[in-house]
């Protein structure tokens, strides 16, 4: 691909005083002429290269240019294409591996492995495949999609494929809200090609925890001191206070209902949950239903909260 080849053409420029366009075509196995548009890429980049014809000609980054070409050591590169090789995990192919055998700096990276994919690899792979086409060639695509809200078909216009929060997320314009929408990749099935569209001017959706994820719920619980692993793992060492007994106490913002008895459920009935009122209510009738008991009137738990435009 592109990208990955004007990385390395820039690498090995950076690396030594000057290449030839035979010897960067025989590396990234083009022709000539596609080494030459290359070059015109990078210089329309903004970086300035040149060319000279004749014995002792080829083509160098500018003498005097303002990068100092020991900016990018071979560790630095090796850390940069460890991070483009990661995604061969999820790729279905091994291009970057390959990208970095032909730089010379596969061993350099040895001790950095990085796996996008898990245990999802399979499904998640063809979908990456699809959506990666659908933004290249700027195409519609509709899906079945899973959501605390509700399922059912959807048509977007896809603009960024990214990997926030441990997970895959398609930022598209759904056409059936009439807004921009994340929409996790493993809650989407049945994914098609519908044709082209005209892309609108779209901005880097705004990613942060305050908007993504308002603390619409702030749970207070004391937990055993055994489960302070799973506080840290979670929310960080500053999470939580230590208490006269040994306890800890924690207060988590929530997004969701959901999320919040999630959170209080997983510390197996130890938790002694303080607040809010209604997070301790819905936990109450839970553990009624669990029981066999009727519930006597709490609030309905499948609330999804305000995520907003996102979730």
């Amino acid at each position: 691909m592109k990208l990955e080849r004007l990385i390395g053409i820039l690498s090995i420029l950076l690396q030594r005083d000057r290449v030839t366009a035979p010897f960067l075509a025989e590396t990234f196995e083009v022709s000539r002429r596609t080494i030459g548009r290359d070059i015109d890429a990078l210089c329309r980049a903004g970086i300035p290269i040149c060319t000279s014809q004749g014995a002792g000609g080829g083509i160098s980054i500018m003498p005097g240019y303002r990068v100092d070409r020991s900016l990018l050591t071979r560790a630095d590169m090796a850390a940069i294409l460890a991070g483009l090789k990661s995604l061969d995990s999820v790729s279905g192919s091994n291009r970057y591996s390959q990208l970095m055998e032909k730089l010379q700096l596969g061993g350099e990276s040895g001790s950095m492995l990085i796996d996008l994919a898990s245990w999802y690899r399979g499904p998640l792979t063809d979908k990456i495949g699809l959506l990666s086409t659908a933004l290249d060639q700027k195409q519609m695509v509709s899906f079945y999609y899973y959501a605390p809200s509700g399922e059912g078909e959807r048509q977007v216009e896809p603009y960024y494929l990214m990997f926030q929060w441990g997970d895959w997320y398609l930022y598209a314009f759904c056409r059936k809200r009439e807004d921009y929408r994340l929409f996790k990749l493993r809650r989407m099935t049945r994914l098609r090609l519908k044709g082209p569209f005209s892309p609108r001017q779209t901005e880097y959706p705004d990613l942060s925890d305050d908007r993504v994820f308002p603390e619409n719920y702030q749970v207070e619980l004391i937990v055993p001191a055994r489960w302070k692993w799973r506080l840290v793992e979670n929310y960080g060492e500053k999470c939580y206070t230590d208490e006269p007994d040994g306890r800890c106490r924690s207060v988590i913002g929530f997004t969701n209902l959901n999320a919040a008895l999630d959170w209080v459920m997983g510390f197996c009935g130890e938790a002694e949950l303080l607040g809010p009122k209604k997070v301790i209510d819905a936990a109450r009738e839970i553990g009624g239903r669990l029981l066999g008991q009727e519930p006597k009137g709490a609030e309905d738990t499948n609330e999804t909260g305000g995520t907003g435009r996102y979730g």
